[in-house]
């Protein structure tokens, strides 16, 4: 069973003249050390064996898919909050896709948070689908390593065109410069890189150290494919999204910046929704009403926490987006959105209804006073706090969970919020809180009855946390998620 994996970088050492053991250790050319019991059989080959050759030699496919679960445990059938099994295994960028009915999910498979072959990452496309976001199929490997100097398959887009997948990606060499890479496919799953390889490298004026996530679109009204590229100028100008420009996918050309925001800005992603054109980037976005722009950035322009989020089309016009919740360093676990559009080109976010976690029987809970000021009627909670903290508790909740509620707030409240996985007198836990003064959401730390450090994960400039919201919250294992539903106005009189 693969557990783990590592990749060569750099040459073999060279004067080598210890021998070959197996079951044993040599110092000095002498036997140091003996392995005492049997080895079934051992084999050297002057290549690497495929995985079916490795399943065959291990028992067969039946006798390893046994094994993989009595190790890795039980493949999860649900996508939303997943990660790859596997020894320091976690999911990277994700490359939303879709065609012909088929959501296409490309992500870049991590082992050691960005860690593996000396830190360039050794990231790999991998790839999984669904017709229905319920269930998915796992694909092997789409882009992955075979050369050495590879360093990293970053991230980049999927297109289709003239009845060909093209998977442009960026390749991370061993000196940690970036280039631009093509793999194609006539079935979506098996793609072959092409040559020459990499296809472009930074052209002049450009960090060669910032040249990388490409995403490619079509102008329908010039026919001209586009390229945008993660990119810094050598200028003073600083980070920008580069542009590159095709009549046939195969030649392309360096032309001005497609946008120039100042600093660098990962995994752009360009797309039109009923008029709108959007471009996205990081965690911001931008919109207009023209293909090419001009861009206005709006505010808010934060969807969400999540970092370097990208979208694809559903079906019956909806859109999905995928990204990836940090767990102890880059990379963690997949987590999708469904985008929401007003009226006036403005973008929300909610759970696609689809991949919400299974929940079982409502459970009774019994609600509890922490402090003084806090009022119990039925399920409703009274929390009254003019000079100090107030706070009730939940008990009888199960580890994991859904909660809906909803939020009344005075006209006076400051601040308020709940808090997930607590423990002492509001020591510890995960908190949501909401700043209605401050338009102002955020995942935080409970510190002696207060509150931590925002640690990157809030929102600004929301508007509506004064009046009655929702919140739609879910608790699985080590994620805490969610969606909360305000009154949106637009900036005309009428509420959307």
């Amino acid at each position: 069973v693969l557990v783990d994996e590592e990749w060569p970088i750099g040459s073999l050492r060279q004067g080598n003249v210890e021998p070959c053991l197996i079951g044993a250790e040599s110092q000095g050319g002498r036997i140091k050390a003996k392995f005492y019991g049997q080895i079934d059989h051992a084999a050297l080959w002057d290549r690497a064996l495929t995985d079916k050759e490795i399943a065959a030699l291990s028992g067969g496919a039946e006798r390893v898919a046994a094994r993989e679960k009595e190790i890795l445990g039980e493949p999860s059938p649900h996508m939303q909050y997943w990660r790859p099994r596997g020894h320091n295994a976690s999911l990277g960028d994700c490359m939303p896709f879709y065609h012909d009915g088929r959501f296409h999910l490309f992500y870049l498979f991590d082992r050691r948070h960005h860690g593996s072959k000396w830190g360039l990452g050794a990231h790999q496309w991998a790839h999984a689908s669904t017709t229905n976001l319920v269930h998915w199929k796992h694909h092997p490997m789409a882009i992955p390593i075979t050369e050495q100097w590879e360093g990293s398959i970053c991230t980049g887009s999927a297109f289709f065109h003239d009845d060909k997948y093209y998977g442009f990606y960026a390749t991370r060499k061993t000196d940690r410069t970036q280039h631009l890479g093509l793999a194609v496919s006539t079935d979506g799953v098996r793609f072959q890189k092409t040559e020459p390889n990499p296809f472009a490298s930074p052209a002049e004026g450009y960090d060669p150290l910032h040249y990388r996530d490409p995403k490619v679109f079509q102008d329908e009204s010039t026919g001209l494919f586009h390229m945008l590229v993660t990119a810094r100028l050598a200028d003073d100008r600083g980070g920008c999204l580069a542009q590159l420009v095709s009549k046939d996918l195969k030649t392309w050309k360096v032309v001005e910046p497609f946008l120039i925001p100042g600093r660098v800005t990962d995994c752009p992603d360009y797309f039109e929704w009923n008029g709108w054109y959007y471009l996205m980037a990081e965690y911001v976005y931008w919109t207009s009403r023209n293909p090419l722009g001009p861009w206005t950035q709006p505010t808010p322009d934060r969807l969400d926490v999540l970092y370097v989020p990208k979208t694809a089309a559903f079906a019956d016009n909806r859109r999905i987006y995928a990204s990836w919740l940090p767990d102890g360093g880059w990379g963690g676990n997949l987590v999708f959105r469904e985008l929401v559009q007003h009226d006036d080109g403005m973008l929300g976010t909610k759970f696609p209804p689809e991949m919400i976690p299974e929940t079982g029987d409502p459970v009774d809970v019994r609600i509890e006073p922490l402090t003084e000021g806090v009022s119990v009627r039925g399920n409703a909670i009274g929390i009254s706090a003019p000079d100090g903290f107030r706070a009730a508790i939940l008990a009888g909740v199960p580890d994991d969970f859904r909660i809906t509620l909803r939020a009344h707030p005075k006209p006076s409240a400051s601040y308020f919020g709940l808090c997930v996985r607590g423990g002492g007198r509001y020591q510890q836990g995960c908190e949501l809180r909401f700043e209605p003064f401050q338009e102002r959401i955020q995942f935080g730390t409970p510190k002696d009855g207060g509150v931590g450090d925002e640690t990157g994960r809030a929102i600004s400039h929301v508007k509506g946390l004064g009046g009655p919201f929702t919140v739609d919250l879910v608790v699985k294992d080590d994620v805490v998620d969610a969606c909360i539903c305000l009154l949106y106005t637009s900036p005309s009189p009428r509420d959307q």
